[in-house]
């Protein structure tokens, strides 16, 4: 099978582009290279297979879907800062919106009906019901990044209906880690994740790490969230895009291990694997921040025989080892 991965030179999408690749797929990557990295696909042995333009570009879509012929989509390319999406909620719209509605007509142009989306839990907002599955929470974004998912997740159905555009959207929660083999990685220069941004602290890229708020209902007083090794989440995308060609059907799942872990636990793993104490600021909340949120994956457990493998300690250990040989991501 061949498959055009966009976005497929960033964190999430190199990693799938390597799960696609071992496992006997064809791939032909679009990426701007804006928040993607050629090096990563050198890394990988595929940067052959690289062609650097943007989804909003219908002509290059056309030829790319003429000259290579994919029989699958899946779609990475999108920004997914919250807290800028505040500050400019127009470049979220443009770019995450607008420009997959200009994959999604190429696709119909070039007659290609399976896409797999990498959507967020970020459309649910603050949820009143845990953990959370895909039905027990209503979508309820609060920031323009998690409404620009949306509005694909709704366009999509529509897709469906009309065109008969098959989808898998994936709903990711808190994705950490790095390839096991330390072969590819998060470049942290661009990442406000809290693992990458606490072992700053433990290898001395930064003086400390800032907790914000200890005084939530949690059973350490700081937020709890769900964190899904990058490695698990690659391997999903390939068993949502078998489920599709098998069943032709269009669905959504929420992906994640189903524990929820503190930012105190996150902290203590990062001290416990990097042997370093470093030095830790309480500060207040931040406006906004649920108190907790974790997946309820059993769903794609049911449907696609998915299932997480890797805890917070593997996570925390790869994406240690790669960022103490990458200090400066890719520039190293």
């Amino acid at each position: 099978m061949k498959v055009l991965v966009t976005g497929g030179a960033g964190y999430i999408g190199s990693h799938t582009v390597r799960e696609l690749v071992e496992r006997g797929n064809e791939v032909v990557i679009l990426d701007s290279l804006e928040l993607g990295y050629r090096q990563a696909l050198e890394a990988l042995g595929v940067s052959d297979k690289l062609v650097v333009g943007d989804t909003s570009d219908g002509a290059l879509l056309d030829r790319i879907f003429q000259e290579h012929k994919p029989d699958a989509v899946i779609h990475f390319a999108a920004y997914k800062n919250a807290g800028e999406s505040m500050e400019n909620p127009s470049k979220y719209f443009s770019n995450n919106f607008s420009a997959t509605i200009s994959l999604l007509d190429a696709m119909v142009r070039n007659q290609v009906k399976y896409i797999v989306f990498s959507s967020s839990c970020a459309i649910f907002g603050n949820v009143q019901q845990l953990p959370v599955n895909e039905e027990n929470n209503l979508p309820n974004p609060e920031s323009p990044y998690g409404e620009s998912k949306l509005l694909v997740e709704k366009a999509l159905k529509w897709y469906d209906v009309a065109y008969s555009l098959k989808s898998v959207s994936l709903r990711y929660f808190n994705v950490a880690g790095s390839a096991l083999d330390t072969k590819i990685g998060e470049d942290w220069s661009v990442s406000l994740n809290l693992i990458p941004v606490t072992l700053k602290a433990a290898l001395g890229v930064t003086e400390a790490i800032k907790v914000f708020g200890t005084d939530y209902p949690t059973r350490d007083g700081t937020c709890i969230r769900d964190y899904i090794h990058v490695v698990d989440l690659a391997i999903a995308h390939l068993y949502a895009l078998d489920y599709l060609l098998k069943t032709s059907q269009s669905t959504a799942y929420n992906l994640g291990t189903g524990d929820g872990s503190t930012v105190k636990e996150v902290i203590d793993a990062a001290k416990s694997i990097s042997g370093v104490d470093f030095k830790v600021i309480e500060v207040p909340r931040r406006p906004g921040d649920p108190a907790a949120i974790w997946a309820d994956s059993s769903k794609a457990e049911r449907e696609l025989g998915w299932k997480a493998q890797y805890n917070l300690d593997d996570m925390v250990r790869s994406a240690y080892n790669w960022h103490k040989s990458h200090l400066q991501g890719w520039k190293s």
